[in-house]
């Protein structure tokens, strides 16, 4: 049973050295395996199989099993963990990203007017969401729009500003 400890506690060891170190360790543990398969190899992957296996065995040991069928039990449970840690892993690393939000992501969406803008070569202010992110530009039109209208950016002058034309809706 003091075996079958020992490798929990290693494995839960190695959990929390990979969450405070992270890829640092992942580089000096993963040199050796990286011509092997993606993520199954990982600390996380590892340290879960190793302590689940270990815990497992004590607690089947425990139960007064023999040693093979705690090595089995022990050898269930690391999979189980290791493939949820696998799983886990791929989930983060394969989510969705917040890339960040430029001013071009803006073209073809829709806006509000903040400021009204004059017409012609001058600036009023207009509010546009991207991705979540809210963006506030300076926009110029052809034509005068009020504040409150709602416009679609049709294109980007500078870093700062861009040409919005309003939306047009039917008359009812």
């Amino acid at each position: 049973m003091t075996a079958f400890l020992v490798l929990g506690f290693v494995g839960l060891a190695l959990v929390l050295l990979s969450l405070v170190v992270g890829d640092h360790l992942e580089a000096a543990v993963g040199g050796a395996l990286n011509g092997l398969e993606g993520d199954v190899f990982s600390t996380a992957v590892l340290g879960g199989f190793v302590s689940a296996f270990g815990f497992g065995g004590a607690a089947a040991e425990g139960a007064g099993l023999p040693t093979l069928a705690s090595v089995a039990i022990g050898g269930v449970s690391g999979f189980i963990v290791g493939w949820f840690a696998w799983w886990l892993t791929k989930l983060v690393k394969d989510g969705p990203e917040d890339g960040t939000v430029s001013i071009n992501d803006t073209v073809g969406q829709m806006g509000r007017v903040l400021t009204a803008i004059p017409g012609g070569d001058s600036y009023g202010v207009v509010r546009v969401a991207v991705g979540g992110h809210v963006l506030q530009c300076n926009a110029s039109a052809l034509l005068a729009i009020e504040s409150g209208a709602e416009v679609t950016i049709t294109g980007v002058r500078s870093p700062t500003a861009v040409t919005v034309a309003p939306v047009w809706k039917p008359s009812e």
